[in-house]
């Protein structure tokens, strides 16, 4: 084959991709926002939260008594202590970060595991007496539903899955945590 006529084979080949990724884009139909928590009183927002279920992120896959603790600092960052177990019996482990709320309703946040990086945090539902939270990202790769008790009653626990089912997150993938309450 002359390397004109391959050239211009090639050309075709990449057109015909490129136009084919173009129609499949323009197919897809983009995701809506994430709802946001109106307000969010941090202060009351503080303490234990268990992690019930979660599209987890790799260092949380598979993990027992998974809490997340939050305590507000002084100029207004809060500090966040994930502890979890690897397995029944095993030590506990911490990984610690900090959030920065955005100011107004203090629903998105940055979480800062390596400076300079922020992670996207979406408070997208919270219960009114803030004993349930829906935590989100924009990218709907990573979703947590957290209580503030280590179980959560069938029918609340399913109202809050089809939450998360709404907000265009596919729940087959989300992974309940068992939480042994041992030594909390």
């Amino acid at each position: 084959m002359k390397p004109r006529t391959l050239a211009l084979l090639l050309g075709a080949a990449a057109a015909g991709v490129a136009l084919a990724a173009c129609s499949s884009m323009a197919r897809r139909t983009p995701a809506p926002p994430l709802p946001q928590a109106s307000a969010v009183d941090l202060p009351r927002y503080m303490g234990r939260w268990y992690v019930i279920s979660s599209i987890p992120t790799l260092p949380e896959r598979g993990v027992l008594d998974a809490t997340e603790n939050y305590v507000l600092r002084p100029d207004g960052s809060v500090d966040i202590d994930f502890r979890y177990r690897r397995g029944a019996g095993e030590p506990e482990k911490s990984l610690g970060s900090r959030g920065f709320a955005e100011p107004g309703n203090h629903a998105v946040w940055g979480v800062q595991f390596v400076w300079p990086i922020r992670a996207d945090y979406r408070i997208a539902w919270l219960a009114p007496d803030y004993s349930r939270v829906i935590v989100a990202r924009e990218k709907r790769d990573h979703v947590w539903i957290m209580a503030r008790t280590p179980t959560l009653p069938p029918a609340e626990y399913d109202a809050m899955v089809e939450q998360v089912g709404a907000m265009g997150y596919d729940t087959a993938k989300l992974e309940r945590v068992l939480q042994s309450t041992a030594g909390r």
